[in-house]
């Protein structure tokens, strides 16, 4: 019990609702840390690009929910999806349910894997805007970075995809390390 009581009394990035074992465990265990598998990598965007508008904790919510109605975030799946797979998806009241930002997810998906082609992984074509750095930096909303990649998956079409979405995005994958100072987890380059 003790252990518990240690876990429990850390402080977290403000942002973080202490409340909901769900965030803490994404705070402590997921966000920040560099992970560049090509899923998870995909699965973060996806999550990443319903999230505008909304917050990240209702996103995180629903992530076991998205996971089921979306193949596992099997991109080469989603990249199928027809109307009928759009309807079923409209219909499910444990996703977020916005027309626009489903069609998205299919048309992302698409672009996710001609970008994955073109450069041999999703990994590969962010590599050309971090140079496999991992940037160290707090207190910001979008960079240099996220305005670059945000420019560049516009040109090839993506939605939902703004510069602070992908400033998120490039903290949940660890590319961008930005714990609070207070953090446990807080640490310098």
């Amino acid at each position: 019990m003790a252990g518990k009581d240690i876990m429990e009394n850390r402080i977290r990035c403000s942002w973080c609702n202490i409340k909901n074992p769900l965030y803490v465990k994404y705070h402590d265990d997921e966000w920040c840390k560099l992970n560049l598998d090509d899923t998870y990598l995909f699965e973060m965007l996806l999550l990443e690009s319903f999230q505008a508008g909304l917050s990240w904790e209702c996103i995180l919510n629903k992530r076991e929910e998205f996971r089921k109605a979306y193949d596992n975030f099997n991109v080469n799946s989603i990249c199928l999806y027809d109307d009928n797979k759009i309807d079923e998806l409209l219909k499910n009241p444990k996703i977020i349910r916005n027309k626009l930002k489903i069609k998205a997810s299919i048309k992302n998906a698409q672009i996710f894997r001609k970008i994955q082609e073109e450069y041999g992984s999703f990994h590969n074509y962010l590599k050309q805007y971090t140079n496999d750095q991992v940037i160290y930096e707090t207190g910001k909303i979008k960079n240099y970075i996220s305005d670059m990649l945000s420019k560049d998956l516009k040109e090839r079409g993506m939605k939902f995809v703004g510069s602070t979405i992908i400033y998120s995005y490039l903290q949940a994958i660890g590319i961008i390390y930005s714990h609070d100072e207070t953090c446990f987890l807080y640490r310098k380059k």
